[in-house]
């Protein structure tokens, strides 16, 4: 089985950190996306990379073709759904 090396984490706030610390802990390469009212977001600081997503703040998380787009974009192995917004 392959390693994951990076992983796009498709969720915010405290849900995004206890991933981006968990992807730190396993030497994995963290990448967050982020809605225009989020960007000062403490996950955002923390992730090893962060892309922002234009629109509604909420639908925004949403899209999962702008996701899947980002995560091709950004070389992603994975994407972590968080709970809520994509998971459901």
């Amino acid at each position: 089985m392959r390693k994951i090396s990076k992983v796009l984490i498709a969720n915010r706030g405290e849900i995004a950190l206890r991933i981006i610390r968990a992807c730190k802990e396993l030497e994995v390469t963290s990448v967050v996306v982020f809605s225009e009212v989020d960007v000062d977001g403490v996950w955002v600081k923390k992730a090893d990379e962060c892309y922002p997503i234009m629109g509604n703040p909420v639908q925004a998380y949403l899209d999962y073709e702008v996701i899947l787009s980002i995560a091709k974009k950004a070389e992603c192995d994975a994407i972590h759904p968080g709970y809520g917004f994509l998971s459901e």
